[in-house]
């Protein structure tokens, strides 16, 4: 039997939200998807996500919502996690931090484990080690008799990425790159049959610097000075990956991406 999952990058602000809530249900009825998961760390202005947003995601059709390094920014988020097992913050967090890394969901195809890392090379706060901690976690869910894991490795760099992917290839089903906002044409199935990607992209403005004014990026460049990053507009541009994971094994079968521009406002 062959499970099919809809993932979409990191959700940038108002654009990236209503172009998500326009267009998944189109998405999902042409890949035929039996598990959708969007990154939505930036959906609430460019930083962070809300309760209200978060809810809102899951009333759209939104099954597991995976996030990252801005994941506290809205501090209203923080007393709602220990009871929201679906919206994730990253597993290698320090063992009290509220909320959860992995959740198991159920579909009509059998059991899937979702997973959210962070990486540690150029990105904060300092985490405990994403390489053990996700190798232990996938073999914890594979000996519990899970064998669909999907990854969200959220990281700043692509080597950590790649490094990741093969620490887990053989172990976990599919693992796809966020956090630096571009996708990358390096979709494969590694030779254990882990699904890789480094940057699943964004959803957010296609005329922007990863999602904000280009305006206001140009003059902290131009300056060094300090200036606001407001989220920039229409149109934007859904970026993200369907892999298709045999179940009975959870190896990947295949990995394609999603690429899709949407110029007008609905």
């Amino acid at each position: 039997m062959t499970l099919t999952i809809l993932f979409v990058g990191d959700v940038v602000g108002e654009p990236g939200r209503t172009a998500l809530y326009r267009e998944l249900p189109a998405l999902k009825e042409e890949f035929g998807a039996d598990l959708t998961i969007v990154n939505g760390e930036n959906a609430a202005g460019g930083r962070g996500i809300t309760p209200k947003i978060a809810l809102e995601f899951f009333s759209r059709g939104v099954d597991v919502i995976t996030t990252g390094d801005h994941v506290w920014d809205q501090p209203d988020l923080i007393p709602w996690m220990p009871h929201a097992p679906r919206l994730l913050r990253p597993l290698n967090y320090q063992a009290d931090t509220p909320g959860f890394g992995c959740v198991v969901v159920e579909t009509p195809k059998g059991n899937v484990a979702v997973m959210q890392l962070q990486g540690r090379s150029f990105i904060q706060p300092p985490l405990e080690n994403p390489f053990i901690l996700g190798e232990e976690e996938a073999l914890r869910l594979r000996r519990g008799g899970v064998t669909a894991i999907f990854v969200d490795m959220h990281a700043e760099t692509s080597s950590e990425k790649v490094a990741m992917g093969y620490n887990l290839d053989g172990k976990a089903s599919a693992l796809i790159g966020t956090h630096t906002h571009v996708q990358t044409a390096d979709n494969m199935v590694m030779p254990g049959g882990l699904a890789y990607m480094t940057d699943a992209g964004m959803c957010g403005s296609a005329v922007s610097v990863l999602g904000r004014d280009v305006r206001g990026v140009l003059r902290r460049f131009r300056s060094t000075l300090p200036a606001k990053f407001p989220v920039a507009g229409w149109p934007v541009r859904l970026c993200g990956a369907v892999v298709s994971v045999d179940m009975e094994t959870g190896r990947a079968l295949g990995i394609v991406r999603v690429n899709r521009m949407y110029a007008e406002r609905p």
